[in-house]
């Protein structure tokens, strides 16, 4: 599920507490926690509901100005039901911290290659952990479809392995493209053994 950025923000600072989405089926399950730009949100609750139910203090509580407002961004048909979606806060995004633990122990080495070795061995495109974070680190801020296109790769399933990367700690986001992490940098310094 995607949050705007003020909604998620909203989450984290309590004074959101619902979503509307209207779906051809629920696409979230109760207790799911799942990253936003604020940290981590929960789902607390959905319901299948009739989006003629949905009050004034409903659109507050989803951080909306009015039930109009909440009923313009709907997607999808409009015979797909309407879910309201109870939110709350989970914490902050632990790959923030991880992404700046660049004092890498020797098990902490042998996890990442393991891992990224993992990644590797299951992918349809062969081999691509090291030569995406050696692209990264060459192009910081580089815009996605050049990466991609730098390693002959579609962009949408190259922009699917970053977020792996990302999820070790490896990389994170910038406005435009991406960086290597203190943590990448670190992983990357020491396989050159450089530490």
């Amino acid at each position: 599920m995607i949050l705007p950025m003020a909604v998620a923000t909203g989450v984290a600072d309590g004074s959101v507490s619902l979503a509307f989405r209207r779906w051809a089926q629920a696409r979230v399950k109760v207790d799911e926690v799942f990253h936003t730009y604020a940290g981590l949100v929960r789902i607390t609750a959905i319901d299948d509901i009739d989006p003629a139910s949905i009050s004034e203090d409903d659109a507050r509580a989803a951080g909306e100005a009015s039930v109009a407002s909440i009923r313009r961004r709907f997607r999808g048909k409009d015979s797909d039901p309407v879910f309201r979606i109870g939110l709350e806060w989970a914490g902050p995004d632990p790959r923030i911290a991880l992404r700046g633990a660049d004092d890498l122990s020797p098990a902490d080495l042998a996890d990442i290659t393991a891992r990224l070795a993992r990644f590797d061995a299951r992918s349809p495109v062969g081999p691509w952990t090291r030569a995406t974070l050696d692209l990264i680190a060459e192009c910081p801020g580089l815009r996605v479809v050049e990466l991609a296109e730098k390693v002959e790769r579609e962009k949408d399933s190259f922009k699917l392995d970053v977020r792996k990367l990302k999820n070790l700690g490896l990389t994170h986001s910038l406005a435009v493209g991406y960086e290597l992490s203190e943590r990448g940098r670190a992983f990357l310094a020491a396989e050159a053994g450089h530490v």
